[in-house]
C-alpha cells in the first residue's frame, strides 16, 4: 500500500471517527454522503478514501478484528482444550457485542468482504478455531456433531439475543455459561 500524503491520514482518521460516532448512535446504515456531511468534507474525499459502504464497516471493524485474533491465538495456546473453547467463544462474542460493524462483518459470508484485509483476518482466526475445535473435539469436550459453522452461529445467536436486552454486557456471563453448557461433550 503506498503511504497516504499527511492531509489524507487526517481525512481518513476524521472519517473513520465520525463513521464510529454514526455507530455508536445506533446508525449503522453507514451512507457515504451523510458520513461526508457529518465530517464535514467532499463526497469525493469520502469514495476515495471508502469507495463503498462495506469498505468502510470493514475499516470499522478492523480493531474488533485484531482483537479477536488474540483470544483465537490465546484460546489455541492453552493447554486445556474446553478452557481453549471458553476463551474463543467469549472472545468472539465479546468483540460482536462491542463493535457492531464487526458482529455484521464477522456474520456475513466471506465473499462478501471487500478489503483483502478483512479475508486474511477471517481466514487466520478460522485457522485458529479450527485447532481449538479440533482439540476439544478429540478431547471430547465438544458436543459431537456440532461444525465449526453451527458453534458461529450460536455465538452470532447469542450476540444477537444479549442485544436485545437493555444492558447486554451485563448478561454475558449467563448467556455465555448457557451457551458452554450447551456445546459442552460428554467428558465435562
Amino acid at each position: 500500500m503506498t503511504s497516504l500524503r499527511a492531509d489524507a491520514v487526517r481525512n481518513r482518521a476524521l472519517l473513520l471517527a465520525t463513521a464510529r460516532q454514526a455507530v455508536a448512535s445506533g446508525d449503522l446504515s453507514l451512507q457515504l454522503n451523510e458520513m461526508a456531511r457529518r465530517a464535514g468534507m467532499g463526497v469525493g474525499t469520502v469514495y476515495r478514501h471508502f469507495p463503498t459502504r462495506r469498505v468502510l464497516l470493514e475499516a470499522l471493524a478492523e480493531p474488533a478484528f485484531a482483537a479477536v485474533l488474540e483470544g483465537a491465538q490465546t484460546a489455541s495456546l492453552h493447554d486445556d482444550p474446553w478452557t481453549g473453547v471458553e476463551i474463543l467463544l467469549r472472545a468472539l462474542l465479546l468483540q460482536q457485542l462491542a463493535d457492531p460493524a464487526f458482529a455484521e462483518v464477522i456474520a456475513s459470508p466471506a465473499a462478501d468482504d471487500a478489503i483483502p484485509q478483512t479475508t486474511a483476518q477471517r481466514n487466520e482466526f478460522n485457522a485458529l478455531a479450527r485447532t481449538v475445535l479440533a482439540r476439544a473435539r478429540e478431547s471430547g469436550a465438544l458436543r459431537p456433531g456440532l461444525t465449526d459453522e453451527d458453534l458461529h452461529h450460536l455465538v452470532c445467536g447469542t450476540a444477537f439475543a444479549l442485544g436485545l436486552g437493555p444492558t447486554p454486557l451485563a448478561r454475558v456471563d449467563a448467556y455465555l455459561c448457557v451457551l458452554l453448557d450447551g456445546v459442552a461433550g460428554k467428558a465435562e
